[in-house]
C-alpha cells in the first residue's frame, strides 16, 4: 500500500506486464561483452597517440589533474561534522566529485547519486524517483536522511524526501558524500540506512560567470545562470537563477501527465575574518508544477476516479553558519535554518514551517583524543489541508519537535594505526519520546595505503504523520458498498535498527584501488499494517462498511549484503570504475502480527544485485567520452523485470571558456520500467538525448 507523498491515496492498477512483453529481449551477456570490449579498443587506441597530441589541451576535468591517492585524501565532513581525511573514515563512505558529476550527464540530483555503490535510484516517472540504499526502495526514500550544506530536507508529514524540489545548478556543487550505514550518531533520528550529504562549493570558487543552456526531446529547455564576486580573501558572493522543463515519459495509455516545470534561485555569501572565524549565509527560492496522476476515492458513484493534475509547489530557505578556531584541534560551529514548503496536489495540501539550530564543540583530549559534542533543536509546524474527505489528517495543525544532544570521542589506541570511536545520539521527539543512537567503531591502517575498519551502529526512525495522524479510506469493493481505511491512531512507535559494518581500502598500486564493504542489519519494530474489525458507516451517506487497518510495528527480520567498487585508471587519459552491490532479505511478522503484505510488498521492492561500469576517456583535441552500463535486477513487488541501460557523453572543450556536450540516456532500448507506483500503470524510461552548451569565466 502506498503511503507516500506523491500516490497517497492511489488505486493502483495491475502491473501491464503484457505491454512491455511485446519489446524485443535483451540478451545481456552479449551487449556487456560488446560494450567492454569497445571501451578496451578506445583506450589502447587512444593510448597509442602519445600524449603529444594533448599538451596544449587541459580542460577542467581532466583526469590526470586527481589522482586515486589523491582522491583518498579528500576531506569529508558527514561522519563526524568535522573533516577527517575519506580514506581514514571508518565507514562506508563514497565521494561523488564535481568532475564524477560533470562527467556522467547527470541533469538532477537523484541521477547522480546512482555514481555511488550500494545507492538504489531508480524513476518512477518525469518527476518521481524511488530511492534505497541497503534496501527500503520507496518514492519517499524514508530510512535515508538527505541533506544540503547540513539543512535537512527529510519532511516529517510523510517520513521522506520530496525530490522534485531538492535542487540547486549542479556546477556549484562540490561534491556528494553517500554514508551507507546507520549515521543516527551524528546526525540524530532517520539516518537508518544510510546519509547523504550534498555540499556546494564555497562561494570564493565560483567567482566568475556561468551560463548554460540546452534541451533534447525529455529533457526539453532548461538555462542556469549564475554570477559570482568578491576579494577572494574575506569576503565573496554568488548568486543563481534556474529553470527548466521535462516532458513526460512512456505510459502505456498514453498519458502525458507526469511533465514537470521548475523554476529556483538562490545566493551564498562566506566571510572569512582574521583566519579565526569563518560565516555562511546562503538561501534558495523555488516554485513549479509536478505532474501526477492520483486515483482519488470518493463517497459517492462512481466512488474511485482518477485525477491528472499537476502539484503545485513552492517554497525557500535560509541558513547561516558560524564557525570559530579557538586553538590546535578546537572549534565551535553555530548553525541554524529555516525552511518553508508549501505543498497543493489533488488529493492533500500541506505548508510546512522549519527551524532548526545545532551547536557543536570540538575539541583534543589528552592522548591525542578527539572529541565532539553538540546540541540541537528543532520545531517543524505544518498544517495540513482537507481537499478531499478520503484523506484527512486529525489534527489538521501540528508542531513536530526535536530535542538531541550527542558525544562522540576518537580514542587512538596504537599510535595513528588503530583508533577507536566510541559515541551516542539522545534525543527526545513528540512521537516516540526519547530514543538514544550509541555506535563503536574502530579503523585500522597496518600502512598509508591500506585501512580495515568495522562498526556496530543503533539507529532509529521516529513516526511521521502518517503513521500518527491520518485517515486514508480508498474503495474495497462497490457492492456491497465497501472501503477500506487505514488509521493512524497514534499506537505506532519508532523502528530500530542495530547495524553491523565491516569494510576494507586498499590503494594496491598507484593506479588501481579497491574499496569492499559488508553489512549484516537487524531491525525491530518495521511498519506493518493490521486489520481490524470491520464495522459499518452511516455518515457520509450512504451507508458503508468500513475494513480498518492500523499503523502497527509488527515486522522484524535482517538484511545483509555488501558493496565493491574498483576504480583503475589503465592511462593518464583513462579511467575505469565499477561497482557491485548485493543485498539479501530476511523479514518476518512477529507473534501475532496479520499484516497481509507488507514483508512481501517490502522485500520486492529493492533489486537483489546492481552493476555499474563507468569509463571516462580524454580525447585529443579537447574532447571528452564517457559511458555508463547499468544492470538492476527485477523488483517483484513493482512488477518490473531486471534491465540493463546505458549512458554516453560527448563533451568537447572548444575554447578555454565554452564547452559543448551531448548527452545520451537509456539508450539500449526504446524504453525499460524501473518502478511502480503511478495510477495510470508503470511508466518507461524513453531513450533521450539532449544537448548542452556551458559558458564560464573565472574571476581573478
Amino acid at each position: 500500500m502506498e503511503t507516500n507523498g506523491n500516490h497517497i491515496g492511489n488505486g493502483r492498477t495491475p502491473p501491464l506486464r503484457s505491454t512491455f512483453a511485446a519489446e524485443k529481449p535483451i540478451h545481456r551477456k552479449a551487449v556487456v561483452r560488446v560494450v567492454i570490449s569497445l571501451l578496451l579498443l578506445i583506450g589502447l587506441v587512444v593510448e597509442s597517440r602519445g600524449d603529444s597530441t594533448q599538451q596544449d589541451q587541459k580542460p577542467a576535468g581532466r583526469l590526470t589533474q586527481v589522482t586515486l591517492e589523491e582522491l583518498g585524501q579528500i576531506e569529508v565532513t558527514t561522519t563526524s561534522k568535522e573533516p577527517v581525511k575519506a580514506s581514514r573514515t571508518p565507514a562506508a563512505i563514497y565521494v561523488i566529485t564535481q568532475q564524477d558529476i560533470r562527467r556522467s550527464g547527470a541533469s538532477s540530483i537523484p541521477e547522480a547519486f546512482r555514481l555511488a555503490p550500494g545507492v538504489e535510484v531508480a524513476r518512477v516517472d518525469s518527476n518521481t524517483w524511488s530511492l534505497g540504499v541497503r534496501g527500503f526502495g520507496s518514492a519517499l526514500s524514508r530510512s535515508v536522511l538527505v541533506l544540503i550544506d547540513g539543512r535537512t530536507v527529510y519532511t516529517p508529514l510523510f517520513a521522506g524526501v520530496y525530490w522534485q524540489v531538492q535542487d540547486t545548478v549542479l556546477e556549484d556543487v562540490e561534491r556528494i558524500e553517500v554514508i551507507r550505514g546507520p549515521g543516527g550518531t551524528i546526525w540524530g533520528a532517520n539516518a537508518v540506512n544510510a546519509v547523504i550529504n550534498i555540499i556546494t562549493k564555497n562561494a570564493k570558487d565560483t567567482r566568475g560567470m556561468l551560463a548554460s543552456t540546452g534541451g533534447g526531446n525529455i529533457d526539453q529547455g532548461f538555462v542556469n545562470l549564475r554570477y559570482g564576486g568578491g576579494n577572494d580573501k574575506s569576503f565573496n558572493y554568488r548568486i543563481y537563477g534556474k529553470a527548466f522543463t521535462r516532458g513526460p515519459e512512456f505510459h502505456p495509455n498514453d498519458g502525458p501527465f507526469d511533465s514537470w516545470r521548475m523554476g529556483q534561485t538562490g545566493f551564498r555569501t562566506d566571510l572569512n575574518l582574521h583566519n579565526r572565524d569563518t560565516f555562511t549565509f546562503q538561501g534558495d527560492l523555488y516554485s513549479g508544477d509536478a505532474g501526477q496522476s492520483l486515483g482519488i476515492t470518493a463517497y459517492s458513484p462512481p466512488y474511485m476516479i482518477n485525477v491528472e493534475q499537476n502539484a503545485e509547489l513552492a517554497g525557500g530557505n535560509l541558513l547561516g553558519r558560524w564557525k570559530r578556531t579557538l586553538g590546535a584541534g578546537s572549534d565551535i560551529q553555530l548553525q541554524t535554518y529555516y525552511d518553508r514548503t508549501n505543498r497543493e496536489q489533488a488529493n492533500f495540501a500541506e505548508s510546512r514551517d522549519t527551524f532548526d539550530i545545532d551547536f557543536i564543540h570540538h575539541f583534543p583530549f589528552p592522548r591525542r583524543q578527539d572529541f565532539l559534542w553538540g546540541l540541537g533543536v528543532r520545531l517543524s509546524s505544518g498544517n495540513a489541508t482537507e481537499v478531499v474527505p478520503t484523506v484527512v489528517f486529525t489534527p489538521n495543525h501540528l508542531t513536530d519537535q526535536l530535542y538531541n544532544g550527542f558525544i562522540q570521542d576518537e580514542i587512538p589506541i596504537i599510535g595513528n594505526q588503530f583508533s577507536l570511536t566510541i559515541g551516542s545520539k539522545f534525543l527526545h521527539n513528540n512521537y516516540s519520546g526519547f530514543e538514544f543512537e550509541p555506535t563503536a567503531r574502530f579503523l585500522w591502517t597496518p600502512n598509508p595505503r591500506q585501512t580495515v575498519w568495522g562498526a556496530v551502529t543503533r539507529a532509529v526512525r521516529t513516526p511521521s504523520r502518517v503513521e500518527e495522524d491520518l485517515q486514508l479510506t480508498a474503495l474495497m469493493t462497490s457492492n456491497p458498498l465497501t472501503f477500506f481505511r487505514v488509521i493512524g491512531d497514534r499506537g505506532f512507535s519508532a523502528e530500530h535498527l542495530l547495524g553491523y559494518e565491516v569494510g576494507y581500502r586498499s590503494l594496491i598500486k598507484p593506479k588501481f584501488n579497491l574499496d569492499i564493504a559488508a553489512f549484516y542489519n537487524n531491525y525491530d519494530h518495521l511498519l506493518s499494517i493490521e486489520p481490524g474489525a470491520p464495522f459499518s458507516e452511516t455518515s457520509p451517506a450512504p451507508t458503508h462498511t468500513v475494513v480498518p487497518f492500523f499503523f502497527r510495528n509488527g515486522l522484524l527480520g535482517n538484511t545483509a549484503g555488501f558493496e565493491i567498487a574498483p576504480d583503475w585508471t589503465p592511462t593518464s587519459r583513462w579511467r575505469l570504475r565499477g561497482s557491485y552491490s548485493y543485498l539479501h532479505f530476511d523479514l518476518s511478522k512477529s507473534t501475532g502480527s496479520q499484516d497481509p503484505s507488507t514483508v512481501t510488498s517490502t522485500e520486492g521492492s529493492s533489486p537483489h544485485h546492481q552493476v555499474m561500469i563507468q569509463s571516462s576517456l580524454d580525447l585529443p583535441k579537447g574532447l571528452e567520452f564517457d559511458q555508463a552500463l547499468r544492470y538492476v535486477s527485477n523488483l517483484p513487488a513493482q512488477g518490473v523485470r531486471a534491465y540493463v541501460t546505458a549512458d554516453v557523453l560527448f563533451t568537447w572543450h572548444a575554447a578555454r571558456s565554452v564547452d559543448l556536450s551531448v548527452v545520451g540516456q537509456n539508450l539500449l532500448q526504446p524504453h525499460h520500467v524501473e518502478f511502480g507506483g503511478d495510477a495510470g500503470g508503470l511508466a518507461g524510461m524513453k531513450r533521450s538525448v539532449y544537448a548542452k552548451i556551458n559558458w564560464q569565466t573565472t574571476q581573478r
